[in-house]
């Protein structure tokens, strides 16, 4: 009998002296300063600065330089992506009348900015895609629609698409080759004030 009262009461005890341990955690936050940031508002460096190299963010087209070839809408595993791109029987050039992407359906696995030949489809640093209605999460790209791009044998001579063309090359070459992360650190570093 006195085993059985000497074991409730080290129990009782036992329990005391967690709930006071637990509590004393909580106690001392009380006292510490907080660290909540309120976002976006009041951080040093914008967010998508502080992103890493190849942040796959929210996609994005270029419709200057998108041949309509179709690789993007077949190299998404899960039909994000819709183009209707008839070829106009009178100038046999082909039309873009249609490009949507379904940014709800995106898994952002970065396959058609991958197989685009001209690199019109590419990921940003945008991230912040939350909204009240599904319909909404759909980005069409084509308002009216649009001769699709013809890629030229030798330079892009037209000035106002040379510079479009430039960056989505540069896009292309960026995700081909390895990135020496020590270099793009330093360079990072140097380039911040």
């Amino acid at each position: 009998m006195v085993s059985s009262i000497g074991r409730y009461l080290k129990h009782a005890k036992d329990a005391v002296a967690t709930i006071f341990e637990g509590l004393s955690v909580t106690m001392s936050h009380f006292v510490r300063k907080p660290y909540t940031i309120q976002y976006p508002d009041r951080t040093a460096v914008r967010v998508q600065d502080t992103l890493p190299l190849r942040y796959r963010g929210i996609l994005e087209v270029d419709l200057e330089i998108c041949t309509g070839c179709l690789a993007c809408e077949r190299a998404c595993p899960i039909d994000c992506i819709v183009i209707d791109a008839p070829k106009d029987k009178a100038t046999r050039a082909m039309l873009l009348s249609r490009f949507d992407i379904d940014i709800a359906k995106c898994m952002y696995c970065g396959l058609c900015s991958e197989v685009c030949p001209t690199g019109s489809i590419h990921h940003t640093t945008e991230f912040e895609g939350a909204d009240y209605s599904l319909e909404s999460m759909i980005r069409r790209f084509v308002k009216d629609p649009v001769l699709a791009y013809k890629a030229k044998k030798g330079e892009e001579t037209d000035p106002l698409i040379a510079p479009v063309l430039d960056r989505g090359m540069e896009f292309l070459a960026e995700w081909a080759e390895p990135v020496d992360m020590k270099k793009y650190k330093k360079e990072q570093e140097e380039a911040a004030p």
